[in-house]
């Protein structure tokens, strides 16, 4: 037996996944890591605690497994999206801290970029809004508060990576300097119409070129992992950033196809084909995959709130004691109540992007307790990915596609709350068997490189389905619920 090991970074853990020929993950080791936060509206992680979970959760699922490390013929690697890393070309060591996608510290700098009128060439070259979320200002912020970061890194010594690029310098020895296009998409300074670097936003910046790294497919050579890291070279052939793993993993490949994952967040990704959509509606245009030199393209949509909402029941309210009570207690909510939670505990994210607004609960009785509070939380988070697909309708409607919304994450495991989705948003609901979707799109990209995986129609024709959910809501209904929704969005926002 042959295996492939994905390697999945993430914004809290490490997590390392040995997947077999079959593509049936059959070990699994995790583990998390600190978080820094030296200032409010700051998060950080220490670039060497990324490096030692990668290495040590490795080993450890190759123990686990029981197996040989010359059965294991390829590495893939999905990772946390947009955080920053700078370190030197030849001590290898990072000049700072990570700077997480979380992060905030340049949200004055990117307002000025705003101001200043360069919005829509960001958006016209790199698909995205100018945010604090993306790479580019925070590279930016490391040259400058760096002492002598600027002028080492005009002098070729600094190398700028995501945190993929960071992993692959590392398995390689430094031999290897490179990202996929789906993280080079996240970081505001490639054109994703182009298929390059922009010399344009680079010189904006003032950040030199040279520092950021090659950009290949998503299923290539990455080179070799070191021989003293596993007891043999291992060929690193697919990388991708995590939502656009998830996006392989649910095989969707065809235009018109979407999916959703539902964790802390909630991200939203429909394939365009080979169209980038220019959204009207503060959605993303980005890569959802490249594969033979030709990018698939995406409209995003993110929602900050969606697992995070059961964690404040838990930890905040202190009602449950585990997320999977939640189904429960909505179950037995009072269905004369209309209490409505908007989860903007962070702002609002698609397609809204207004992080200074803060959430609020609407229509609480003397009645209200524990079961309407969990039904409401539940409920947010169908109600704001509908907002998400009505948006993505608004923008491009693929002709003859019937609208199918694949989920995979934490929160879809919870019945209430997909049956309740697909009671909103109107369409069928497809959760798949393999819910670690994102370990499994990169897993399929590393071994179908080498010839040892299905073909991509074969994979998809592999997709297999758990449980379908069918709208099964009055449309008056769910027009009334959009409606209280809607109304209760409008209050939070101009509270």
């Amino acid at each position: 037996m042959k295996y492939v090991m994905a390697i999945d970074q993430g914004t809290t853990s490490t997590r390392a996944i040995l997947f077999d020929e079959a593509l049936t993950p059959v070990a699994t080791s995790q583990e998390e890591f600190p978080q820094n936060f030296p200032q409010s509206g700051w998060v950080e992680h220490d670039p060497d605690d990324l490096w030692a979970t990668v290495a040590g959760t490795c080993r450890a699922v190759i123990e686990r497994a029981g197996v040989d490390a010359k059965d294991i013929i390829s590495i893939g690697i999905t990772n946390q999206r947009e955080t920053t890393v700078v370190w030197n070309r030849f001590t290898g060591q990072a000049i700072h801290n990570a700077i997480v996608w979380q992060d905030r510290r340049t949200a004055d700098y990117c307002k000025s970029l705003r101001e200043a009128g360069h919005a829509g060439m960001f958006a016209d070259r790199t698909g995205l809004l100018v945010d604090p979320y993306f790479s580019s200002t925070k590279l930016k912020w490391i040259l400058d508060h760096v002492d002598g970061a600027r002028d080492q890194a005009r002098r070729g010594e600094l190398l700028f990576g995501t945190v993929d690029t960071y992993l692959i310098w590392k398995l390689t020895g430094g031999k290897v300097h490179a990202t996929d296009a789906t993280n080079a998409a996240r970081t505001m300074l490639y054109d994703i119409r182009k298929g390059r670097w922009s010399q344009t936003i680079c010189d904006l910046f003032d950040i030199p070129v040279e520092m950021l790294p090659e950009v290949k497919d998503s299923a290539a050579d990455f080179g070799s992992s070191r021989a003293d890291l596993f007891g043999r070279e291992i060929p690193i052939c697919g990388v991708a950033g995590d939502q656009q793993a998830a996006t392989l993993g649910q095989a969707c490949f065809e235009p018109g196809m979407l999916k959703s994952t539902y964790g802390t967040g909630c991200f939203a990704l429909l394939n365009t084909g080979n169209t980038p959509v220019q959204s009207k509606n503060r959605l993303l245009t980005t890569i959802a995959y490249q594969l033979d030199g030709k990018p698939t393209y995406a409209l995003e949509g993110s929602i900050f709130i969606a697992g995070a909402v059961v964690q404040w029941l838990r930890d905040g309210l202190k009602i449950i004691r585990e997320a999977s009570e939640t189904q429960g207690l909505a179950e037995q909510a009072d269905p004369a109540q209309s209490v409505v939670l908007v989860p903007a505990f962070t702002g609002l994210g698609a397609p809204y992007w207004n992080p200074e607004c803060r959430g609020a609960i609407f229509g609480l009785t003397r009645n209200s307790g524990p079961n309407e509070l969990a039904k409401a939380a539940l409920e947010s988070v169908a109600y704001q990915t509908r907002d998400l697909l009505d948006a993505m309708k608004a923008d491009w409607v693929p002709k003859g596609t019937r609208q199918v919304l694949r989920v995979d994450g934490g929160m879809s495991a919870s019945d209430y709350a997909m049956q309740f989705l697909a009671d909103i948003i109107g369409a069928p609901v497809d959760r798949p068997k393999v819910l670690e979707t994102t370990a499994l799109g990169v897993a399929w990209l590393a071994g179908m490189k080498i010839g040892a995986m299905p073909s991509q129609q074969e994979f998809a024709n592999g997709w297999a389905l758990d449980r379908e959910f069918r709208p099964s809501m009055a449309p008056d209904e769910r027009d009334a619920k959009l409606d209280t929704w809607r109304r209760a969005v409008t209050s939070t926002l101009g509270y």
